[in-house]
Order: structure tokens, then sequence, then C-alpha cells
């Protein structure tokens, strides 16, 4: 028989309710690992996906320090989503947390053991530069019921949000309406580098469309904006192999593209990932509204969250 998560536990708000989605949480069934260089760092590292108890959630564990992937720890970074805790900064975290929703994974210890154990700056495997890695190894290993510290399983809670809501930085905007369903709508605009142009996507988010549909897109940069990264210490594990380089004048350097719209598909993956973070004590990350976005960032998708908190 299944034990209800205390909903006192879960702050609602005039702008979120917490729910039932219907569904027991979930946990991976055994361990798997995976290793490689850090996007920006270009630093090595592993990384262990293991089962946790019901009600823990999602948190990174390095060494003797725990660090929950949770908004209360984002530090605002425009490349990638970073949290910090404890002197320790966690790098690039996005793309893993997006498999780990996405395939409905909610509560999970994650291992990251740093080529140099001394090291307190440290980030996540890029891999491929999509999430399709992490979902493979997380559907290898398989899921299973949750169970707490008294061999419950729980119910799996998720924020329905009451009123719309908006977040806005320039030209760039993310905003959130009262839906039955997550549904996001995703729009990119690239006048200058033609070959990306103005992208939008919409979608739902089930764990076979994102498998199928968001996963295996990985993620771009302009060729004529990557001697300035590399000036500014960043994406010094950058490679062709993983990204997509399009410059503005010549188009896809390494094409063939896995999907015509692959860099707005990339930026769904980036946003679900990001979301993901609402998540706490095994619910749901992404909260079940119409998500629409425009030329938002890592940045953007951490202030959408502040207004929900």
């Amino acid at each position: 028989m299944s034990h209800s998560v205390a909903l006192n536990a879960f702050k609602s708000s005039a702008i979120i309710s917490w729910k039932s989605t219907g569904n027991l949480q979930k946990t991976i069934s055994k361990c798997v690992e995976i290793s490689g260089i850090g996007l920006h760092s270009g630093k090595q590292s592993k990384v262990q996906l293991c089962p946790e108890l019901a009600g823990k959630g999602r948190y990174f564990r390095v060494g003797s320090s725990v660090i929950p992937a949770s908004i209360d720890f984002v530090r605002d970074s425009p490349l990638c989503t970073q949290l910090f805790k404890d002197g320790f900064m966690v790098r690039t975290v996005e793309h893993l947390l997006s498999a780990l929703e996405g395939t409905g994974v909610d509560n999970c210890r994650i291992e990251i053991i740093p080529d140099d154990l001394n090291d307190r700056d440290i980030e996540i495997p890029i891999l491929d530069g999509s999430a399709m890695e992490w979902v493979d190894a997380i559907y290898r290993a398989g899921l299973d019921d949750a169970f707490d510290e008294k061999g419950r399983t729980c119910e799996k809670l998720a924020a329905f949000l009451n009123v719309p809501v908006s977040v806005q930085r320039n030209d760039s905007f993310l905003a959130a309406f009262p839906s039955s369903e997550v549904l996001i709508t995703y729009g990119i605009n690239f006048p200058e580098v033609p070959s990306i142009g103005c992208q939008w996507l919409s979608c739902t988010l089930s764990k076979s469309h994102y498998a199928q549909d968001i996963a295996k897109s990985r993620t771009f940069c302009v060729y004529e904006e990557v001697e300035r990264m590399r000036e500014m210490g960043l994406i010094k594990g950058g490679s062709l192999n993983n990204a997509i380089v399009c410059s503005a004048s010549k188009g896809w350097l390494n094409g063939p593209l896995r999907y015509d719209d692959e860099p707005c598909r990339h930026k769904v993956l980036d946003l679900i990932g990001d979301l993901s973070i609402f998540a706490k004590s095994g619910s749901q990350g992404v909260p079940v509204a119409h998500i629409v976005a425009y030329k938002a960032g890592h940045a953007l998708h951490a202030d959408l969250l502040r207004k929900f908190s």
C-alpha cells in the first residue's frame, strides 16, 4: 500500500498547489557509472548514479559533502547551471538532471569522483553534448518503486500552477500558464546565423517523447563566438565531438544534424533539466503548466523557479 507524502511538508501558495500525480516515486534499480570530460573545465570526472530511498530526492555527493539538486543552491551562470554548497561547486548539471527528470528517476544519489580528489570545482561530463548517454544508462539499469526507511512506497507530487507567472531579461522572456498537463513551447532566434535562424518547438513531457525527441539533441554554439568563450576561460573541453558548431557564413561545420531543429530541441532539454531543480523530497520538478520561452537561458530558467518559491 502506498504511503502519501505529507502535504504539509510542501509549501503551497497562491501561485502553486502541490497535488498527487497519481504515480509512485521511482529510483534507479542499480548503480551505473559514466566517465568523461567537462565542457568548460576540460577536467575528467566519474559519475555514479545510485538508488536512493523515497523522499530523499536527487542530490550530488562529493566525498562527504552533499549538494541537493535544489533551486536553493543555484548560482547563476549564462552558459550552464551550477550548484554551490559548503565550498563545493558542481557545474553543468542540466543534461544529467534533464535525463533523470525525463525518465522519471525521482530519487537518486549522484556520486561524483573528480580526477583530482582535492578539486572543489567540479563539472559533470558533457559526453556527446546531449542527454542520451545518461538516458541509455538509466534504462539499462532499470527503474524500481522507491521505498522509504519504513519500507513504504511514496506518492509522487507535482507543483500545479494556479496563476500566470512570467520573467524577462531584455528581449528574452519565460512565462508559465495554468494547464492540466506539462506543455512546453520554446523559441530561439539567431538572425545573424541563417542556418539556425528562428525556430519554435511545442511538446508535452512524457518518457517516450523525451527519449525519442529531446534527449538526443546536442548542445550547440556559434563558431564566431568560440574564440571569445575560450578567452573567458570557457569550453576548455569543447570539441566537434561534444557540440554541434554553426558558422554564420558557412553553416553547420559538423553535420548532419539529428533533427532539423536540433538547437531548439536542445534548449527544451536544458529547460527540463533546469526546472527539475524545483523538485524536493522525490516530487516532480517540472511544474504542471504550459511553459512558453523565447530566447531564454539558464539564468532566466532559475528566475522563473524563484517566482514559484
